[in-house]
């Protein structure tokens, strides 16, 4: 089951959400410190990690599953964000060179499916990024937090989950060892957490980073199936209202 937007939105308004913005975002920067003249598309809920590609890569996209919602996105100039079934992709075959999967495959019904429509949309170079829950880690024991919420998965399990979907991972990195708290003296310690954290106890982490690449010579083992017509309901209301994201906030 999907969590609704707004209160995805509403999770990343709160100085925890901030803090996690922040320590996710410096995980993924390292992974790719360089999208120059690549197109980007964010899957799921992956706004909050969006901007820092923005005027870098050459061009940034963001699809929302209808099961969850959809906000405006950004907050100045046009706006990037579509409402989609993850499991039928308005895009074209090779389009896409790197895909962010945050807040999805946790969710997702047909995780499969959406899998093998990423693979789809991703050029033969491209890069998959995943961000999960870590089912070992504390964030996955508790629901006040986003990372609380669906099916947390180890390393091991989101690697041959990705294997078997004709991917192969390449990185792994790991995020928020820091507990999902609301004081305001430990979200200052947060660094220090981490590079503890990262150093000694990576087992514990909050969620897990995968990158993974598409494995061409698989290709030959995906079946035609028979695309479903997108039926769009103007139900739940507050999902579908054009919000606006709020802006960065310091850490």
């Amino acid at each position: 089951m999907w969590t609704d937007v707004v209160d995805l939105r509403e999770f990343y308004e709160t100085r925890l959400g901030q803090v996690t913005r922040h320590l996710i975002r410096r995980r993924i920067r390292a992974l790719w410190p360089d999208l120059r003249g690549q197109s980007l598309l964010g899957l799921g809920y992956a706004t909050p990690y969006l901007r820092q590609f923005r005027d870098e890569a050459e061009r940034v996209l963001a699809f929302m599953p209808a099961g969850q919602g959809v906000l405006h996105w950004p907050q100045e100039g046009p706006n990037l964000v579509a409402l989609i079934d993850e499991m039928d992709l308005p895009l074209q075959n090779f389009s896409v060179d790197r895909v962010l999967l945050v807040h999805g495959l946790e969710h997702a019904e047909h995780l499969r499916d959406m899998l093998r429509e990423i693979w789809r949309v991703m050029s033969g170079s491209g890069r998959l990024l995943v961000v999960v829950p870590n089912r070992r880690g504390i964030w996955a024991r508790t629901d006040r937090t986003p990372f609380g919420q669906g099916h947390p998965y180890s390393p091991s399990q989101l690697s041959r989950l990705l294997r078997d979907t004709m991917f192969t991972p390449t990185q792994t990195a790991r995020a928020l060892y820091i507990p999902p708290t609301r004081s305001n003296t430990l979200l200052s310690a947060a660094p220090a957490w981490e590079r503890i954290g990262d150093r000694w106890f990576q087992a514990f982490a909050g969620v897990t980073i995968v990158e993974a690449s598409k494995q061409l010579y698989g290709a030959t083992q995906v079946r035609q199936r028979r695309r479903r017509r997108a039926v769009v309901l103007p139900f739940p209301q507050p999902a579908t209202r054009m919000n606006r994201e709020p802006a960065d906030k310091g850490v």
